[in-house]
């Protein structure tokens, strides 16, 4: 069981629960362009919902390997209409879930809170504009997502970095990123960590089983962890090979102590 403060409710769940991805980009690395229509996007959100999902986590920039930068006009103006329907939607059908958006950017934040976002899931973990999102979180009382990544900036690469003790570095990171949080209004219930995974954490893939294996010791920081390794490249193989190992890391993070998986596929997470 974790408890997630949002908008001055605390929200429990029996851990293990599933975040359904949906991306709104045409280049994100497993299913670009497959929902940047409205109606698509909207079908898949009410399809995860039906399989299971709790969140919904909507993106609207990739952020992988090889991808471009966005401006805040065009990710917004590519979530805001199908946002906009599935919050309409979750509130004309009274339906039990929560709206993530997968962004780092607090324009995008601020214009999309008045459509009923709960969580925003910053992959710079509040490193963008001096931390700037952590001030529209804590004034908004939104859940976050803060994540590890090897790099500065927002879009990762494929460097292959070598840790000493990657469990180490991670924890002393959200450390760090969690102490800045806290500084800025934002409240310990509020925070949930991911360890990035994948690219995220290094190009050799060593350092993301390790973590799963370890995961139990980034829980002693006492904080909601979420996991994605969804079709992530550490996996091996070509993308469309690696829904069972997908669905295989999802189940051994949930044994080992995630309390949220963030998957493409939510029948394989759950």
């Amino acid at each position: 069981m974790f408890e997630i403060l949002i908008k001055n409710r605390i929200l429990k769940f029996d851990s293990g629960i599933v975040m359904g991805i949906l991306n709104l980009t045409p280049d994100s690395f497993s299913d670009g362009g497959m929902f940047v229509d409205r109606e698509k996007a909207l079908n898949r959100a009410k399809q995860m919902v039906s399989e299971g999902a709790k969140i919904i986590d909507v993106g609207g920039e990739s952020t992988g390997p090889g991808s471009e930068d966005v401006s805040e006009e065009e990710e917004l103006l590519r979530i805001y209409e199908v946002l906009e329907r599935i919050s309409f939607w979750r509130k004309k059908e009274d339906k039990d879930f929560l709206i993530s958006v997968d962004t780092y950017k607090p324009f995008v934040a601020r214009e999309l809170i008045k459509l009923g976002i709960d969580i925003i899931n910053d992959v710079t973990a509040f490193r963008f504009k001096n931390g700037e999102m952590a001030e529209v979180v804590a004034r908004n009382c939104l859940g976050v997502v803060l994540m590890y990544s090897k790099d500065e900036t927002a879009r990762t690469t494929r460097k292959e970095i070598e840790y000493d003790d990657v469990v180490k570095t991670i924890k002393d990171f959200w450390l760090d990123r969690v102490d800045f949080a806290l500084k800025s209004g934002v409240s310990k219930r509020q925070i949930i960590l991911d360890p990035g995974m994948g690219a995220f954490v290094s190009a050799v893939p060593k350092y993301s089983f390790e973590i799963l294996e370890r995961l139990r010791e980034l829980k002693e920081l006492g904080y909601p962890i979420l996991v994605g390794t969804s079709r992530k490249s550490f996996l091996g193989g070509k993308i469309e090979e690696r829904e069972e190992k997908s669905r295989e890391t999802s189940f051994l993070a949930i044994r080992n102590g995630a309390d949220i998986v963030r998957v493409h596929e939510v029948s394989m997470g759950k």
